[in-house]
């Protein structure tokens, strides 16, 4: 895989962004919440992802208390890995309000989380979710985030891996 630059992406395409990355770690949140019911840490980052793109009212002190603590839900879940990597996601799909490219994030832990859940099925399951991830996505903007996403089969594991782009 090659090197990748970060694009700069205008408002509307980061709403684009953000709307889908929501919807990526919205499809596995159920991994989070079977898990820790009473944990809403990550649902709170899906929702104030989604009232950004709604509203456009952007706090960072905000932005950042919310993601973060989607983060800190992830840590605490480090022993169910497809509920870490579902709130990892959310996390992701919130930084995409401040960062375009914290999209790929919120569908690589996805992905991750969805490969997670069913080892045994994960190259199937993951495949299907990254074609839903793929459809879902701007046309325009697939190259510069769904080429970032490498699915590999080592064995009998399935590992999802992610390209950063240099200073990331």
């Amino acid at each position: 895989m090659g090197k990748f630059s970060y694009k700069k992406y205008g408002p509307e395409d980061q709403r684009l962004l953000a709307t889908w990355a929501a919807a990526c770690a919205e499809r596995v949140l159920p991994f989070f919440e079977q898990a820790y019911p009473k944990d809403g840490r990550p649902r709170e980052a899906i929702a104030a992802c989604r009232s950004w793109v709604r509203t456009g009212v952007f706090k960072m002190a905000e932005v950042r208390r919310v993601a973060l603590a989607a983060h800190a839900a992830a840590r605490d879940a480090k022993e169910n890995e497809a509920a870490c990597f579902a709130a990892r996601a959310a996390g992701h799909a919130l930084g995409t309000a401040h960062v375009p490219q914290h999209a790929a994030g919120s569908a690589y832990y996805a992905l991750k989380a969805v490969a997670a859940a069913d080892p045994a099925n994960a190259g199937a399951k993951t495949a299907k979710e990254f074609e839903w991830q793929w459809r879902h996505l701007a046309k325009h903007l697939r190259r510069g985030i769904m080429d970032r996403i490498t699915i590999l089969k080592m064995g009998g594991r399935v590992l999802v891996r992610l390209c950063k782009a240099p200073g990331f």
